[in-house]
């Protein structure tokens, strides 16, 4: 199948949930404890009488702290929290007002993963073992080709201090091949493992022909063979990506393309 797809952002983000209570309404957020303290925006009720928050729970408990001021801090440290527990933070406010988090990536955990081990076999399963996490981040497996590492799939961490063992199938290119894990947390910075190489044995893949009118083919000793492909203009802009053994190039201005296929980076004149 083929399809032309922009360019795809992930991004962390919040469960903030709205709710009605008998008193009110109940605005809450969930996370992680990382050691940091949480701030809220706490506005004038629209009757001018008091303030809009009238009651804060943590995990249940009522905050033991003043919290009729404009800001104030939810100090988490009060309810014995260890880092990497999970917290759920209620604010209980009445109708009409509307207050907010003002830090909630603080709730976000942080990538702090050791890896014990990591092995691939031939046929792209890829398996790896880690210490030390704290919270439940994505992990992402890595497959370096077409010059760049490109994302091969998703994983869900475990989120545990304990050992966590993880295993997923990628589809590996022909000849030889490089992998590895990643997380990404609340900073933005990407943590890696080692890489681990392993060789395949799918047979090499070769497009054909090399001046396209129409379609574009993708063959494995004179067979038709499926791969994962990108298309790229002159310009650098991603045209088409998929994975078939035919591309339906006839909507292509005339023009030289780049083409990245199985392990390899070529061109095409489209005519």
């Amino acid at each position: 199948m083929v399809a032309v797809i922009p360019l795809n952002l992930s991004a962390l983000f919040f469960s903030v949930l709205i709710s009605v209570c008998a008193s009110g309404q109940i605005l809450s957020v969930s996370g992680y404890y990382e050691g940091m303290n949480l701030f809220v925006s706490n506005p004038i009720k629209n009757d001018g009488y008091g303030y809009c928050i009238h009651k804060v729970l943590v995990n249940g408990n009522v905050l033991p702290a003043s919290i009729q001021t404009d800001y104030f801090e939810i100090d988490l440290s009060l309810f014995n929290l260890k880092k990497g527990e999970e917290v759920f933070i209620e604010l209980e406010h009445g109708e009409g007002c509307l207050p907010s988090f003002v830090n909630p990536e603080v709730l976000l955990p942080y990538s702090t993963f050791d890896l014990i081990s990591i092995q691939a076999s031939a046929d792209g399963n890829i398996s790896w073992s880690t210490k030390n996490e704290s919270g439940k981040l994505t992990f992402l497996v890595e497959q370096y080709k077409w010059n760049r590492w490109v994302l091969a799939a998703e994983v869900l961490g475990n989120g545990s201090k304990n050992t966590n063992q993880y295993t997923i199938d990628i589809l590996p290119t022909s000849g030889y091949n490089k992998v590895r894990v990643a997380q990404i947390d609340n900073t933005g910075q990407k943590r890696t493992s080692k890489a681990v190489g392993f060789t395949s044995t799918i047979k090499s893949i070769k497009k054909t022909p090399s001046k396209v009118k129409s379609n574009l083919y993708f063959k494995a000793e004179s067979v038709l063979t499926k791969t994962k492909f990108e298309i790229y203009d002159a310009y650098g802009n991603l045209l088409k990506k998929g994975f078939d053994h035919t591309i339906n190039c006839a909507d292509l201005l005339n023009g030289i393309y780049n083409i990245n296929y199985d392990n390899k980076s070529e061109k095409f004149i489209k005519y």
